[in-house]
């Protein structure tokens, strides 16, 4: 297991330093720099290659990485805004826990409604209320986040009474978690139904019955733990979709997270925080994965044999 957990530990760190060169590249690549934001289009070439030289921004591609690299690992230090002049951990720090609470909120939600709504649906299999979920289900792998936030906008806010856009409150949590899990429920729907139903039809459930198992028994004891395995593997991707869905969703509510600094620092050219920001939801992803094979391996022991 020990051997398993640093293999994955390895290739998690390998992974994150290809994504950081592959975004410092981009960045690179992307016509126009904060240089230009700042000073304006009304200022002389040798201004601008003055205020440049000045931020850092005249040097070739790999000093920079390098630099940026060594800076991070051994000091801590994602460099500074180049618009505001704070450091970049400092305002990650200040926005990820509103990122990271809509997010565990929209995963709570899609997990516990959408494992309830397919274990409902698969126990009443061909009813009218399995065909309704099924509908949904699809309605909601196929609407757009973007979509549906703009639809519980203008249906539901009026009605219940809740905020528009803005941070602070529950309140101004409830829109934008609905909006983040509704695709991810769907999706969690769907894959419960299958697993209960193709749990339900195999030999050992018929024994239990035979053994005169109370049926709760079976289906909660036994059948949902062997579904667990899908469907936790299908919930590490879907937390890397969360945490990107939750860019659009916090432009749309402006909510206060590392998704809506992120778009601003785009539209300014603040590369700095656009490279921490996305070095910071690699690293979130790229743990929940590491989570997710661990919590595999400890459902089921051979899957570390097996990689090992």
């Amino acid at each position: 297991m020990i051997k398993f957990v640093a293999q994955r530990f390895s290739s998690s760190l390998v992974v994150l330093l290809v994504v950081s060169l592959l975004i410092f590249v981009v960045l690179d690549t992307v016509p126009g720099d904060a240089a230009e934001t700042i000073i304006g289009d009304s200022a002389s070439q040798e201004q601008l290659d003055e205020l440049r030289q000045e931020m850092g921004l005249d040097e070739t591609l790999l000093p920079r990485y390098f630099s940026y690299i060594k800076d991070m690992f051994m000091q801590g230090d994602m460099g500074d805004s180049l618009i505001t002049g704070k450091p970049v951990w400092a305002l990650l720090a200040n926005r990820l826990p509103s990122t990271l609470l809509l997010t565990l909120t929209a995963t709570t939600l899609a997990t516990t409604l959408g494992i309830a709504l397919g274990v409902f649906a698969a126990t009443n299999k061909g009813s009218p209320l399995d065909t309704l979920i099924i509908g949904l289900s699809t309605l909601g792998m196929a609407v757009p986040t973007f979509w549906s936030g703009l639809l519980l906008m203008l249906l539901a806010a009026p009605r219940l009474n809740l905020p528009l856009a803005g941070g602070g409150s529950i309140r101004h949590l409830i829109l934008p978690s609905l909006t983040l899990a509704f695709p991810t429920m769907a999706v969690v729907a769907r894959l419960s139904r299958s697993s209960v139903l193709d749990g339900l039809n195999e030999p050992y459930v018929q024994i239990a019955e035979a053994k005169g198992l109370p049926y709760r028994r079976i289906l909660f004891k036994h059948v949902l733990r062997n579904g667990l395995i899908p469907l936790i593997n299908l919930l590490g991707l879907q937390l890397g979709h969360l945490l990107g869905g939750a860019f659009i969703v916090e432009t749309i509510f402006g909510w206060p997270g590392l998704g809506r600094l992120t778009v601003q620092a785009i539209f300014d050219r603040d590369y700095p925080i656009v490279m921490g920001a996305a070095l910071t939801m690699a690293a979130a992803y790229l743990m929940i994965n590491f989570i997710v094979d661990m919590s595999h391996a400890w459902l089921d022991p051979r899957v570390a044999q097996k990689s090992i």
